[in-house]
């Protein structure tokens, strides 16, 4: 790290840690928020901490949200019938993002990934079963990602949710094989969800 002044340093090492953010670019963000004025200093960090003590888990999907239920599932005009499985809240994003997709969603808050410890348990699958058992959903959209944890709790839920009688498909290929939804284009999602096959 440069011979900075310590504080400067500290800002530097924080911004490093986020996800995607290298060394040049930690440091290019803390200069840059060095040349503007105190209130925007403030301004940022008051948004962060915001966040922080606000955004929770929908009851409902488990996305993100700073109410008890989120926009999308308190949304009226959404299609009750159908579900869509995704692994985060960002790729949920990346999917409202695309415009075709109406329905509702679940958020998984992981993947099973034997590797890290992480079971069907420590994931909101029981939810989800719930919510498919007490409601009249007619197709569950497997939207995990194309990576072997993402397959790997594709597989698992198909497993649990084809017994119940209840569509299963999964998006179809234009998310590149080991790809993230949220670095999808538009066009890729359109026909990833346009594509989708029956598992």
């Amino acid at each position: 790290m440069a011979n900075y002044a310590q504080s400067l340093n500290k800002l530097i090492e924080e911004f490093g840690r986020l996800p995607g953010v290298g060394p040049k670019s930690a440091e290019r963000m803390a200069l840059h928020l060095l040349k503007g004025t105190l209130e925007q200093a403030k301004a940022l960090a008051y948004a962060v901490v915001k966040a922080r003590q606000n955004i929770r888990n929908c009851k409902i999907c488990s996305n993100f949200t700073d109410t008890e239920i989120c926009s999308v599932c308190q949304d009226q005009r959404r299609d009750k019938d159908t579900i869509c499985v995704v692994e985060e809240p960002k790729d949920v994003l990346a999917l409202e993002r695309s415009g075709s997709y109406r329905g509702l969603y679940h958020v998984l808050l992981g993947a099973i990934s034997a590797l890290d410890g992480i079971g069907p348990e420590q994931i909101k699958i029981r939810e989800l079963l719930q919510r498919i058992k007490q409601n009249s959903v007619k197709e569950i959209i497997i939207a995990t990602d194309s990576d072997n944890e993402g397959e790997t709790t594709a597989l698992y839920l198909t497993k649990l949710i084809k017994p119940l009688g209840v569509r299963t498909t999964r998006i179809a290929c234009g998310i590149p094989a080991g790809g993230n939804l949220e670095f999808a284009d538009q066009a890729t999602l359109d026909k990833a969800l346009a594509g989708r096959q029956e598992l």
